[in-house]
């Protein structure tokens, strides 16, 4: 098995500066100039530090864009996720381009290593998370074709619930509408999207990764339908 792949760049300020600069100065600038964006439940992740997994809804490509340029800025300054080992980590440019806007890490798809990264990029979630580092996940795996929630699978509540992290639902609305799949740039009359950041969810003792994915997927649901971070469960 090749070495592992390494950890360094996930705690380096020097490439943290260079992710924030370029949200500072193109993402973020770009997202506000095309989208009409709001942010809420800042206030339910104050004072969060550490590793916990995001875990959102997902029904656009502006999806990720979005998360890692919009929240507060103390969750996406160390933010990771995944991605493709065989398709983003062949090519050394590509692989570091991925990294400076979503902070990056190499997914090994069933049947698809390549190469040099064969093994490389085995555990990297469980990894990154008990080095502290958060992670972004759509549970959904794709993004939804006709704006609705799809089923989330039960991977992000598994390692959640292994490795004693919590679990931060993110709603976010408007997105599938802005630029559904087959668009490549939004509209130009700045679509509205809402991002909800809900409180962080913690599994209970006889939680299975089922049932905890259940309980996130319809917090956020909740959001959505009800447009808050904050839902009544009483009106649910």
């Amino acid at each position: 098995m090749s070495e592992l792949h390494p950890l360094d760049d996930y705690h380096s300020d020097g490439k943290r500066k260079v992710r924030k600069a370029v949200r500072k100065i193109l993402t973020r600038p770009v997202l506000k100039t095309v989208l009409k964006a709001t942010v809420w439940g800042e206030e339910n992740v104050e004072g969060l530090e550490g590793a916990y997994v995001v875990v959102g809804n997902h029904s656009s490509h502006l999806d990720a864009p979005m998360v890692f340029s919009l929240l507060p800025e103390h969750m996406t300054e160390n933010l990771a996720t995944g991605a493709a080992a065989d398709y983003f980590y062949r090519k050394k440019g590509i692989a570091k381009l991925t990294s400076v806007f979503f902070n990056t890490y190499p997914i090994e798809r069933k049947g698809k290593t390549v190469g040099a990264h064969v093994g490389r990029a085995a555990g990297m979630t469980s990894r990154l998370l008990r080095d502290g580092i958060p992670i972004l996940i759509f549970p959904e795996g794709t993004r939804s074709r006709d704006g609705q929630m799809g089923i989330f699978k039960p991977g992000a509540a598994a390692i959640a619930l292994k490795i004693g992290v919590p679990i931060v639902p993110l709603a976010m609305s408007g997105g599938h509408e802005a630029m559904p799949v087959g668009r490549v740039l939004p509209p130009l009359n700045h679509p509205e999207v809402e991002l909800f950041i809900g409180e962080p969810m913690h599994g209970q003792p006889d939680d299975t990764p089922e049932v905890f994915i259940a309980r996130v997927r319809h917090q956020i649901e909740m959001m959505l339908e009800q447009k808050t971070a904050n839902p009544d469960p009483s009106l649910s």
